[in-house]
């Protein structure tokens, strides 16, 4: 510390400052203080590359990270801590929040696939004891959007077979197996609503204008892998993410 700076040791100063601030948020809505940690270490690879070196060395639900308000040609030239953590990050859910939410409404687009259902899993753990949430399970019918083939032996082992035939065989399925994740953690089920639109040519357009028309907080959304193909419109979720603001985007893989 004292082969530093005034202007480096000042910096230190600042963030330690906003560390007990933010840790005082934390537990003054509810957090207690055993349950929040902070860590100040010295960037060797750059912000981005050392939160996802954190997260694969620690054993966390998610991460948590605020998107810049950068213009695209800012973006492109400097580049953003949250688009290489999208780029390089793929095995913990990501949450990315754009400016202030209020809202206790979350929107879950859902098609029938396994990441679909996995990002309503990890929605159902998050807020299982959370009271006063509304969910929308809205499901696209957009004429351009390829159908999405079932990998059965991918849910099995995720889900387990017996519970697969039982809720993921029916006319239904799209919307039960949602459901029935969110009802086993105790969800109230009157504040659970299925929606289904054909708006736009493609999947992304008609969760943009879901968002638009109606006052929703949060967007929970499956995430393809890493050497997953997209469609010739790219990535949904990508789409989504570069479109809409004010609002959080749940990300999961």
């Amino acid at each position: 510390m004292n082969m530093l700076s005034p202007e480096a040791r000042k910096k230190i100063n600042l963030t330690k400052k906003y560390l007990r601030e933010e840790t005082a948020f934390l537990t003054h809505h509810g957090l207690r203080e055993d349950q929040v940690t902070s860590a100040m270490p010295l960037s060797r690879s750059g912000i981005a590359n050392d939160l996802i070196h954190e997260m694969h060395k620690g054993t966390y639900d998610a991460l948590v990270i605020a998107r810049r308000g950068l213009g695209k040609l800012q973006e492109l030239v400097l580049g953003s801590v949250t688009t290489t953590i999208l780029e390089k990050c793929f095995n913990v859910p990501i949450w990315i929040i754009d400016g202030e939410i209020d809202s206790r409404r979350f929107l879950v687009p859902i098609d029938g696939s396994w990441r679909t259902l996995k990002a309503v899993d990890h929605l159902s753990f998050m807020l299982a004891d959370v009271a006063d949430i509304e969910i929308a399970l809205f499901h696209s019918l957009s004429w351009l959007t390829p159908k999405k083939s079932l990998d059965s032996d991918q849910f099995h082992e995720i889900w387990g077979k017996r519970w697969c035939e039982e809720h993921l065989c029916r006319p239904d399925a799209i919307f039960h197996g949602p459901e029935e994740l969110l009802r086993e953690n105790g969800f109230d089920m009157d504040k659970v609503f299925r929606i289904e639109e054909s708006r736009g040519p493609v999947a992304a357009l008609d969760i943009i204008l879901e968002l638009r028309d109606k006052k929703y907080g949060t967007i929970v959304m499956g995430r393809r892998g890493q050497d997953e193909p997209k469609g010739i419109f790219g990535g949904v979720s990508g789409h989504v993410l570069r479109t809409v603001n004010d609002v959080a985007l749940w990300l999961v893989n």
